[in-house]
């Protein structure tokens, strides 16, 4: 019997909606990855204890509640270790005085603790930072060998996968040496502020060109000096183990200084501590833009600092005025506007703080930093809100006090 064709389309049409729900029953929609909170890791040095750098505890709040280094923590071995987090591992170097340090790497496990995966030897590094996927260390002698041991550290494997020599003698070319404070990725280059120092004399770190700065721009990987730049309205660049340098979301370098540059032990720097620029793509001074932070401050001198996003700081200020002495204060400092805000809520004696050079204790939308303040009454996280420049007490460490609060993804 002949089938009427409108049966024949209807048949057709349920057995196409049969394969439709066929197939979306066998391809569901796939679920959206978890969003994996990330964990702080809060290096805390003991007091008192000896061959023991620092305690290892993790956390993932940092507003409130108590942790402590007593029977928990991963010990740390040395005298100073520092720490960076990339591509999800975290990195702990040895600073071994002379001798070799390790690179200890970890990672977080499904527990949101730290587990060791690799532990090699290298050079006792001053310099540390993130280029590409890769950790560059530099190990800078203040006398003596004439030249910086550059190595590339591969985040994968943690194995060093090149090294590099830069003669710093001839790279100063005044008759010093030019003593590499940080470096900082910069596009497809390595952006590297240098002191000059003499390196001999009973005055290792005095200079007599107080009142410069340098920069020195590598290429990258093979590490080759391209130029200097070169300025003379404030000192040199950041300070020794205290990152200068910092690359906002424009692409724009802005690069503070102590001006703290010192001769046979007095200070001679004769400019402001200030802020200083390099326009995207550009490797000279911007020599339209230029922050005079003393001025801005009543006359403190900027320690170290913090990026925190949008042209915002959180400054680390000496204490006391026109010197490089007296106990931290903090301060809030918009580089685009030129404005400067004294933090409030801080202790009155800050007796010292974690480190400055990493600023990944961040919130995401830049609204709040973190930062360790150790006190004679004990070490706290502290939240600071970066509009209203305040802050408040938060996470209790207990055991040590605070040398380091790194976020780890």
């Amino acid at each position: 019997m002949l089938k009427s064709p409108k049966l024949i389309l209807f048949a057709a049409l349920l057995a196409s909606v049969g394969m439709s729900c066929s197939e979306n029953k066998t391809k569901p929609e796939p679920e959206p990855e978890p969003q994996v909170k990330p964990r702080y890791v809060i290096a805390s040095a003991p007091v008192g204890s000896q061959g023991v750098a620092d305690y290892l505890l993790t956390t993932d709040d940092l507003t409130q509640g108590t942790i402590s280094t007593i029977g928990q923590g991963i010990e740390q071995d040395g005298s100073y270790r520092y720490y960076l987090s990339h591509k999800g591992k975290f990195f702990s170097l040895l600073y071994g005085q002379g001798n070799p340090g390790a690179v200890t790497t970890y990672r977080l496990d499904d527990r949101g603790k730290l587990e060791k995966i690799s532990d090699f030897q290298s050079e006792t590094v001053q310099v540390f930072t993130v280029v590409n996927d890769e950790i560059l260390t530099i190990k800078v002698p203040r006398s003596g060998n004439e030249s910086a041991s550059c190595f590339r550290i591969n985040t994968e494997n943690s194995q060093i996968v090149g090294e590099k020599q830069v003669n710093i003698v001839k790279l100063a070319g005044n008759g010093e040496r030019a003593h590499f404070t940080w470096a900082k990725q910069v596009g497809n280059k390595v952006f590297a502020p240098y002191m000059s120092i003499k390196g001999c004399c009973s005055d290792v770190f005095g200079t007599a060109y107080p009142d410069s700065s340098w920069i020195a721009v590598f290429s990258y990987p093979d590490l080759t000096l391209e130029k200097v730049i070169k300025d003379n309205r404030t000192s040199y660049i950041g300070a020794y183990f205290n990152n200068g340098l910092a690359v906002d979301e424009k692409g724009d370098v802005y690069g503070f200084s102590p001006a703290g540059a010192t001769n046979s032990g007095a200070r001679t720097s004769t400019k402001p501590s200030a802020f200083v620029r390099i326009k995207k793509d550009a490797t000279e001074f911007d020599k339209s833009y230029f922050f005079n932070v003393e001025e801005k401050s009543g006359g403190h001198h900027i320690s170290n600092q913090t990026y925190i996003k949008d042209g915002k700081f959180l400054l680390y200020m000496y204490g006391n005025k026109n010197a490089t002495t007296g106990a931290r204060k903090l301060a809030i400092a918009d580089v685009y506007n030129q404005t400067f805000t004294w933090v409030t809520g801080t202790p009155a004696e800050i007796s010292s703080s974690s480190a400055s050079y990493n600023n990944n204790t961040v919130s995401d939308d830049g609204k709040t930093v973190y930062i360790g303040l150790n006190t004679a009454e004990g070490s706290w996280v502290y939240s600071i809100d970066v509009a209203g420049a305040k802050a408040t007490k938060g996470l209790k460490v207990e055991g040590g006090q605070i040398t380091a609060i790194v976020r780890v993804k």
